[in-house]
């Protein structure tokens, strides 16, 4: 991993950053930066998602938390002229990108690999920002009281095994956690991040509510 990993319980399977993906036949000068991204015109709108309902959301949350720290919620407020719509999760919020209803969402690095892979264009771009990109690991793990033990061993293996290392691109679209996966040629073209950012799992326990209830307050959520 990117960061380094290591948990007794959990398996990372597959990784990416997240990125706002922005529509470059409409948006000619995307964002290079949070600070861009805060204090863009408000007239460009972007599709966020909820961090209380989506891992994208709350990666985000912790992602404007990192770079501005006790500045975040005057960010967040001078973002929200900017925000169209929050949405309960990434496919409601990536659909009415894909639809034309915004021109920029929060998405992943990946993203496009998808549009060039599955529909031949590469129409849709992922904004490098020079902060740097939030890093979200996926894991899996076991039941403590399952009953089928040796089979869930088995299957978390098959994961981080080559057959499924080289499926995970094109199916989930992220990254391998294996670095002996060929990729596709469309993921080599992706933006390349110097710069991986990711909170650790014990901070995010202790303040995630107080920090969510800080975004709330200043985007003016329900």
């Amino acid at each position: 991993m990117p960061t380094g990993f290591s948990d007794p319980v959990f398996v990372p399977y597959d990784y990416s950053y997240l990125a706002f993906v922005y529509d470059s036949e409409t948006v000619t000068n995307p964002p290079q930066s949070l600070a861009d991204l805060v204090s863009g015109d408000p007239e460009q709108k972007i599709a966020i998602e909820d961090p209380r309902t989506s891992t994208p959301g709350l990666g985000f949350l912790l992602w404007m938390k990192s770079v501005y720290g006790e500045e975040a919620a005057a960010k967040w407020e001078e973002l929200r002229p900017r925000i169209l719509t929050v949405t309960p999760g990434w496919s409601e919020a990536y659909g009415l990108f894909t639809k034309g209803e915004v021109p920029i969402v929060l998405s992943y690095t990946t993203s496009p690999a998808y549009h060039v892979i599955e529909e031949g264009t590469e129409r849709y771009k992922a904004a490098g920002f020079e902060e740097g990109q939030y890093l979200q690991i996926e894991v899996a793990g076991t039941l403590k009281d399952t009953p089928h033990a040796d089979l869930a061993r088995k299957f978390l293996s098959f994961l981080v095994g080559k057959e499924a290392q080289s499926i995970l691109p094109t199916t989930n679209w992220t990254l391998p956690v294996r670095d002996d996966v060929e990729l596709p040629e469309a993921f080599s073209n992706l933006v390349s991040v110097e710069k991986p950012i990711l909170v650790d799992p014990e901070a995010v326990a202790k303040n995630r509510r107080a920090w969510t209830d800080e975004w709330l307050q200043a985007v003016g959520a329900r």
